[in-house]
């Protein structure tokens, strides 16, 4: 029994979710609106405040399904009321970032800076020159473009220089030594 899977989803007061056929699913809240379409195994099925996912039997793969499905429905909930949002943190001499426009514009010791263009359901704060907040509505999308930025400049290990999530502890190697 998929643990995940078996849990219901509860609703919060703001936000409202539609099912319709072929399991097309769109959630709409204070945030803003998602939709999503689940595989046609799984049933979704809405009661009061919850929703709950059946899944017809008990194959290996339907058991995963269930699962993913359960998740991917609880964070389309949670991102069109609280929202997600990823902190990145910059480490090097001169490196920074600054908002110029809607473009995100990072100078990581390359010849020329990086500007990256800012997708529709994502914003970008730069409280700092060497931090990035990017904050959205799908959970899946703020990761990824997270990801991407965080691709650019990735923490080295004997400096520790580059882009890396915020809390996230870069592994330090030792340099080289001076011998006879």
């Amino acid at each position: 029994m998929s643990r995940i899977g078996k849990l219901p989803i509860q609703i919060p007061e703001k936000v409202t979710v539609d099912i319709q056929d072929n399991n097309i699913v769109t959630v709409k809240g204070p945030k803003g609106e998602l939709t999503r379409q689940f595989t046609a195994q799984m049933k979704i099925s809405l009661d009061d405040n919850t929703v709950k996912i059946e899944r017809p039997d008990d194959l290996k793969a339907n058991l995963a399904l269930h699962g993913l499905t359960r998740a991917l429905l609880a964070n389309m909930v949670e991102g069109v009321s609280t929202g997600f949002s990823k902190k990145l943190e910059i480490v090097g001499i001169g490196f920074k970032a600054e908002i110029k426009g809607r473009k995100l514009v990072l100078n990581l010791g390359y010849s020329h800076p990086i500007i990256v263009g800012v997708p529709d359901n994502i914003k970008f704060n730069v409280p700092g020159p060497n931090e990035i907040e990017i904050s959205g509505i799908d959970k899946e999308l703020v990761g990824l473009v997270a990801a991407k930025i965080r691709s650019f400049k990735k923490p080295e290990p004997y400096k520790g220089k580059g882009i890396r999530y915020a809390g996230e502890y870069v592994r330090r190697k030792a340099g080289k030594t001076a011998g006879a």
